[in-house]
């Protein structure tokens, strides 16, 4: 007898070939880990860097037409593959900041890179959702990995508090976002995002709405929006560094994604009732995050307020509700993760002999001590404001122009003048390093911190040369959306 598989078992399963891919993969690192023990960290997390370059490589060779499997729970298409490989490249920097940095202070263990591996496939999940039960599936397999990471640095007191505040503050979100998801059935009668479409057609009462409210709630409590943003400074500043690098990063452009896929294929005919929703929380987030910032003086914790007001110019694209305004979106997403990767690539370079300082005014002198280090957390900082012609100002442009193009004026004006005001504090992290005397000198980086932050500062710099590439591939995403 022939042991393949029916032929109709096989169009089934292709369209989920990187999840398969990569949950099969978890479970063979932790068949490793089992047997090699103590021993298995080195070799674990170069395995896993290995399943993730591969698992992004079968996304980006996936076939670009929509397939839709599992009974309409799970959703192959541009959009997806767009936002999925940029969680898995979010993953690889995580893993690559952090393979010194464990090992120095000790606690390197072979699950670091497995709980990183196993966020990335709940992350995955949730984009590829197409209904509401795969949606929160996915959600809570990134979530309870995320928990972990958190705490992962048993010994450190701010690891263990930021870990047990990140886990009530998430799973009230949760529950948000479950009571939400029933309020919707019980009035539509289904889960499905295209039945929940059909169904929410002219006028909605108001437990629709109400639904609506509940689940964008736990949305943005997942991508630190206001206000559902309280856990944000102290989780950044208590987690170890690579693992608030990795939260700062892929669980946000997740949280995003998944946001944009909910409201664009489930509510499209309430377009109106969920845009005045996204718009309160937009302008909120950006101004608390540019003056929330201004006195901190951890620097973690101001990349914290800074997160929250990037998620807040993010949310002006899908303010807009139009394929420009999710191309928009996905750009500046793309260039929000370079910055934010290379950004925590430097804070996690404060090293000097007796520790490993986190404030602001520890960076005195670092022009001086370290030039080309210095240049490129320079050019990260310009790139946060949106100074041209680096790759942050591209990433609101497109943003705020889709914004105009949908009348949405006051939201674009909003979002400029609070950039504005958030060069006060990125630029005093330019003059500390350039006008201040040094305090001492910092240690030579790492090899993995000296790569993310040498990819992400060459594309911040030299991004303005080819932004085709970027912007086409947004482009082909948003549309592939819109198309279903």
């Amino acid at each position: 007898m022939n042991p393949s598989f029916p032929p109709e078992i096989v169009p089934l399963f292709m369209p989920a070939a990187a999840e398969i891919v990569l949950a099969a993969g978890i479970l063979v690192l932790v068949l490793v880990g089992a047997f090699r023990g103590e021993k298995a960290s080195a070799v674990v997390n170069m395995l896993a860097t290995a399943l993730l370059i591969v698992v992004a490589g079968i996304l980006i060779m996936a076939p670009t037409e929509t397939v839709v499997t599992f009974n309409g729970a799970f959703v192959a298409d541009g959009f997806g593959r767009f936002m999925k490989v940029l969680v898995l490249l979010g993953s690889l920097a995580a893993l690559l900041l952090s393979r010194d940095y464990l090992r120095r202070d000790n606690f390197d263990r072979f699950e670091y890179p497995i709980l990183i591996c196993i966020a990335a496939l709940g992350m995955m999940t949730m984009i590829a959702a197409n209904d509401l039960i795969g949606l929160y599936i996915g959600l809570e397999l990134q979530n309870i990995a995320l928990y972990v990471l958190a705490t992962i640095h048993r010994d450190n007191a701010r690891s263990s508090e930021a870990g047990l505040k990140y886990f009530v503050l998430s799973a009230l979100s949760s529950g948000l976002l479950l009571y939400g998801a029933s309020l919707v059935y019980g009035f539509t009668g289904s889960v499905s995002y295209p039945e929940i479409a059909q169904a929410v057609q002219g006028p909605q009462g108001l437990g629709v709405i109400f639904g609506l409210v509940f689940i964008i709630a736990g949305l943005a409590f997942k991508m630190s929006a206001v206000p559902f943003h309280m856990w944000t400074p102290d989780v950044y500043e208590g987690a170890p560094t690579p693992v608030t690098a990795f939260l700062s990063s892929a669980p946000k452009i997740a949280a995003m994604a998944m946001s944009i896929r909910i409201l664009v294929e489930a509510f499209p005919g309430i377009t109106r009732e969920w845009q005045q929703i996204i718009a309160f929380i937009s302008v909120a987030s950006m101004l608390l995050g540019a003056f929330g910032a201004i006195g901190q003086a951890n620097i973690k914790r101001m990349m914290a307020y800074s997160s929250i007001g990037n998620m807040g110019y993010g949310l002006v694209g899908i303010a807009a509700g139009t394929v420009e305004g999710m191309q928009g979106v996905a750009i500046y997403l793309a260039i929000y993760l370079a910055m934010t990767l290379g950004v925590f690539a430097c804070i996690q370079g404060m090293r000097t002999e007796n520790g490993r300082p986190e404030l602001i005014a520890d960076l005195a002198g670092l022009a001086r001590t370290s030039p080309g280090r210095a240049m490129f957390f320079a050019a990260l900082m310009f790139s946060l404001i949106g100074i041209p012609p680096l790759a942050g100002f591209f990433g609101k442009f497109y943003v705020f122009a889709a914004a105009v193009q949908a009348g949405l004026y006051w939201l674009a004006v909003i979002g400029f003048l609070t950039s504005v005001v958030s060069a006060v504090y990125y630029l005093r992290v330019i003059k500390v390093m350039y006008f201040d005397d040094p305090r001492g000198s910092f240690v030579p980086m790492a090899i993995g911190e000296r790569v993310v932050l040498a990819v992400t500062g060459v594309f911040v710099l030299a991004f303005w040369l080819a932004p085709s590439p970027l912007r086409a591939a947004a482009g082909v995403a948003a549309k592939s959306l819109f198309a279903h």
